[in-house]
Parts: structure tokens; C-alpha cells; sequence
């Protein structure tokens, strides 16, 4: 199954992160067909942030150890808490259940949008994707391909490169869940608002190289 996640606020065609995750989508159904596909697009359709009941439920899980999602249910107390497990599952479940995950990771602010960590917030829940016996992660054969597209440079070697929290973000996130490193796939687009800041000027070239770079690599890994 893949599971597609789009996170841009610009649900219109200016959007390069939804451009090169549909140029993905496009070339993985020509090959997959009428493989499992799901789309949650989380601007059109925002992902509540965490409320104290879902922390409450959440530490009254760990302290039980690894506890699969099946058996959170016995550990609810309360309208509150069932509330905040009910929109919190269903993630977990598409999440356990893909074999490919696409993320689309617009930088806003040098990290990622709101909208996206508000998801991500709510699927790391305690013992979700640890296998009960043996502590393993569910995700270690997942492979997860995030396109990133950046207004400005913040590639190795420009002056920017510290001001990127979004790739060591998402490669710690994926790691700590457990998605082996061979697996995780970084694609950035870069200078993508080289048209609009007048402090790009000179560089459209580079954008479109990077652009190029982006689409040929989401192909490719849409193909494999």
C-alpha cells in the first residue's frame, strides 16, 4: 500500500512539493496498477494537535511496556481519552499498514509545516510501532520517500545549511521510529521561490537544476 501525505498549505498547482509527489503517485500507479493507494492530504483535512487526555492516555500505555495498539482500549478512562484514541488509530493503522510512504514537506520557517508535526505528534504513540515481543520496529522494511522544496538554498555548502531543521528532522523521526536508513529517501527541491525573491536573482538556473534533480529522483524511486 502506499500511503501519500501532502502537507503544503497551497493546495493549488504553485505548490512543488504537491507537483513532484503527484509526479510520484503517477508513475507508481502506471507500474503498481490497482495496487492499495491513500491519500491524506492534512491541509484539506488538518490532524487535531494533542489534547492533555491523549498525553494522560499516552504515559498510562508506557508505563505498561509495549502495548499494541489492540490492547489500548483496556487502558482508556474516559469520553475524553476515547475521543483522542479514535482520531488517533486510524494513522497508526495506515501508517503499520503501507509498504511505501510519500511524504510532501514544504520548509516553512527552516522545519516543517504545522500541519504535518501535528501528525506526526499524534501517530507516536507509545508502543505503536514495536513489535510486543520483541521490541523490534513494524517499520524497518517501510520505505519512506520525503520531497522537500525550499524557497531558498540550504544545501551542503551554501550559507544557509545550519538553517535547515527539516532533513535532520524527518531522518531522526523516521529513525528513532525505527525505518532503516536505506529505506528513508530525502529528495529536496531547492531555490523554489527563486521567481519571487529578488535576493535569488541570478540563480534560476540553479533552481531549475534542482528541480530537474527532484523530479528525476521521485521517478525513479516511483519505479522501483
Amino acid at each position: 500500500m502506499l500511503l501519500h501525505i501532502d502537507s503544503s498549505a497551497d493546495a493549488t498547482a504553485d505548490s512543488v512539493s504537491r507537483r513532484l509527489t503527484a509526479d510520484f503517485v503517477h508513475v507508481w500507479r502506471e507500474r503498481h496498477g490497482t495496487a492499495e493507494y491513500r491519500h491524506r492530504d492534512l491541509a484539506a483535512a488538518p490532524v487535531p494537535p494533542l489534547t492533555a487526555a491523549c498525553t494522560t492516555l499516552g504515559r498510562r500505555v508506557e508505563h505498561q511496556g509495549f502495548v499494541p495498539p489492540s490492547k489500548v482500549p483496556a487502558l482508556i478512562e474516559g469520553p475524553a481519552e476515547q475521543r483522542e484514541w479514535d482520531l488517533t488509530l486510524p494513522l497508526i493503522t495506515e501508517l503499520r499498514s503501507a509498504h511505501t510512504v510519500l511524504l510532501g514537506v514544504p520548509m516553512y520557517n527552516f522545519s516543517v509545516p504545522a500541519s504535518l508535526k501535528a501528525w506526526i505528534d499524534r501517530v507516536t504513540f507509545p508502543g505503536a510501532f514495536a513489535d510486543p515481543d520483541t521490541g523490534e520496529s513494524l517499520l524497518g522494511g517501510t520505505r519512506v520517500v520525503a520531497v522537500m522544496a525550499r524557497g531558498g538554498g540550504y544545501g551542503p555548502g551554501t550559507p544557509r545549511e545550519s538553517f535547515d531543521f527539516q532533513t535532520p528532522y524527518l531522518k531522526a523521526w523516521f529513525g528513532n521510529l525505527g525505518v532503516a536508513p536505506g529505506r528513508l529517501h530525502l529528495i529536496a527541491a531547492e531555490l523554489t521561490r527563486v521567481d519571487v525573491l529578488p535576493q535569488l536573482a541570478g540563480l534560476e538556473h540553479l533552481a531549475r537544476q534542482s528541480l530537474a534533480a527532484a523530479r528525476e529522483q521521485v521517478r525513479t524511486l516511483a519505479a522501483a
